[in-house]
């Protein structure tokens, strides 16, 4: 569990949108701290150390120490609020945690060794990520700040799938990613375009010589054609 995440949080005594707005114009952040049985608690702080903080991909799957008027509080991030098309954060959602209650998170996929798999680097295969972060379940003391898939070995058109993740002790998924199929596929190794357009094209070109035989009908022996047909009249006249 990482808890070397602080940030200094101030009180926040009024509320409501004008309230909000007003903090904002002031470069401020409203945000709320909630759970473990007790009182939400109304806060604000800055918003530049708070955008520094949401870049930090960490951020988003540890323990944070919130420094607070009231004393630190253990929290995990649970929600943030943008501006639809401005670079603002507009609320920010911290959760109180207990350190004996399970909770669930979204934790990342750091996938490793792609710079070696034998697909890319023998075969000129592309690398895909298919799923980015898993949402596990575990006790504080135990949440991972991300779970690393090795991809070192996969060949050509070979994949991980979730079932190869072998999860920290403690840490369990908490549902399947997908409700058709739990065994789905994290990252892969596809063929090079080029490759794909080369196969296409040959397999076009075999369907074209089988349509073009099955249009020709074959001669048989003794089947007569036309000048036969007039040579045997000729005889018989």
């Amino acid at each position: 569990m990482s808890t070397d995440i602080n940030l200094t949080v101030e009180s926040r005594d009024v509320k409501g949108t004008a309230a909000s707005r007003r903090l904002r114009h002031g470069d401020k952040v409203p945000g709320i701290i909630y759970g473990a049985g007790k009182d939400n608690e109304n806060i604000v702080f800055e918003h530049s150390d708070i955008m520094h903080r949401l870049d930090t991909p960490a951020f988003y799957s540890s323990i944070i120490s919130l420094m607070t008027p009231s004393g630190d509080q253990q929290v995990i991030l649970r929600e943030v609020q943008r501006h639809p098309y401005r670079a603002r954060v507009l609320h920010v959602d911290f959760q109180r945690i207990n350190a004996s209650e399970k909770l669930h998170m979204n934790v990342p996929l750091h996938f490793e060794g792609g710079e070696e798999a034998p697909g890319v680097t023998m075969d000129g295969g592309i690398l895909s990520f298919l799923v980015m972060e898993l949402d596990v379940t575990c006790l504080p003391k135990d949440l991972p700040e991300y779970i690393s898939v090795d991809v070192s070995q996969l060949g050509l058109n070979q994949s991980v799938h979730l079932s190869d993740i072998q999860f920290p002790e403690g840490v369990e998924l908490t549902s399947a990613v997908s409700p058709t199929d739990e065994d789905i596929t994290l990252a892969n190794v596809a063929p090079p375009k080029v490759m794909e357009e080369e196969e296409a094209e040959a397999e076009d070109a075999l369907a074209a010589e089988g349509e073009e035989d099955a249009g020709t009908a074959p001669v048989g022996d003794g089947a007569p054609d036309a000048s036969g047909d007039a040579q045997e009249k000729s005889s018989e006249d």
